[in-house]
């Protein structure tokens, strides 16, 4: 039983340690959706048909994860989107 103890603390650990962030982008009534698209190319490295179809989620659905990865990493760019106008956040 301790064999399999130790596992699961090594599974939530590794579990922990890999846990991906997603910048969310949540539609508001001010920004263009050309604004939003060349944001998203800019800033988050999307494709043009990336962006579009996230501005398209987003106006549609009200929200859209548009980056997945390591919080360090996504933190700046979520400061960017914001400082751009748009409305965003890390989860």
């Amino acid at each position: 039983m301790g064999t399999k103890k130790k596992i699961q603390e090594d599974v939530d650990v590794l579990e922990q340690e890999t846990r991906k962030y997603e910048i969310v982008l949540h539609n508001d009534d001010v920004n263009t959706f050309d604004h939003v698209i060349n944001s998203l190319i800019d800033v988050c490295e999307h494709t043009s048909e990336q962006a579009e179809q996230c501005a398209l989620l987003v106006h549609y659905k009200g929200k859209c994860a548009v980056k997945t990865g390591d919080y360090t990493f996504l933190k700046p760019q979520c400061s960017k989107l914001l400082t751009l106008g748009l409305s965003a956040e890390v989860v």
